[in-house]
């Protein structure tokens, strides 16, 4: 796992198996907020986000069995933050975001490679704050807000198929309608977790990701907040830090 902290440089990782506090890893090139990230099991990427006063079209990596800085990748399509990410252990997806109005695009790299991100396809509807997960066919993207000005929060699920290209189709709705959650899964499973409605929740759903529908209520996160980061081993799913007024909080 490592995570990126809001405007910091800041990488942290854990052992998944285990129970323990993070330990640092290394540092990303500037500080970002509202960045994506996804990954092999080799590499991790980050993606984008608002590097003050601008948004970034920056695309990092690191090496996840060492420690250390990450190093450049390439560039997304379109400069962008609160855009979503998901990946297979080929390809890495980007999705919406805001630039600073919402973009429907997606953008897909090689993570074994470097080089700049490629046109995919679309989302059926131009997005921020939206959150993906993959199994190794499909990838999943959820909730969204538009247009980011109103916060018109969608319930929106869609999917890809990551081998090919083109646009999202329809999936069906998330369990509870919230924004600014977090998604993690495993090969069989899609999982969403904790978010605003407009109030902190402590929701989690789920999807079985080669089917479609709507998702159903998996249980609760212990700390109702928006904003926190998730990933997954594909079999136990780690959910980190968020926001809970007034001030951040480190639980994972």
């Amino acid at each position: 796992l490592f995570i990126a902290g809001a405007s910091t440089n800041t990488i942290e990782f854990v052992t998944i198996s285990t129970g323990s506090n993070a330990s640092s890893f290394g540092d990303t090139s500037g500080g970002t907020t509202a960045s994506a990230a996804c990954s092999s099991s080799t590499r991790g990427i980050s993606a984008g986000g608002l590097a003050t006063p601008v948004q970034s079209d920056v695309i990092e990596y690191v090496t996840i069995a060492s420690t250390g800085d990450a190093i450049d990748f390439g560039n997304l399509t379109v400069a962008r933050r609160n855009l979503g990410a998901a990946s297979n252990s080929t390809r890495g997806l980007f999705f919406g975001g805001d630039s600073p109005s919402d973009s429907d695009v997606i953008d897909f790299i090689t993570i074994s490679s470097t080089g700049n991100a490629l046109d995919f396809g679309n989302l059926s509807t131009a997005v921020a704050n939206i959150y993906g997960c993959a199994s190794p066919t499909r990838g999943i993207l959820g909730g969204g807000e538009t247009p980011s000005a109103v916060n018109t929060i969608l319930a929106t699920i869609e999917y890809v198929t990551i081998a090919s290209k083109g646009d999202a189709q329809d999936f069906g709705d998330l369990f509870e309608t919230r924004s600014r959650f977090t998604s993690t899964g495993s090969g069989t499973r899609g999982v969403f977790a904790a978010g605003r409605d407009p109030s902190n929740v402590n929701t989690i759903d789920y999807v079985t990701i080669a089917s479609t529908g709507n998702a159903q209520d998996f249980g609760d996160v212990t700390l109702a907040r928006q904003n926190p980061a998730a990933t997954s081993d594909s079999i136990r799913g780690v959910i980190a830090g968020g926001y809970v007024a007034p001030a951040n909080t480190n639980l994972i």
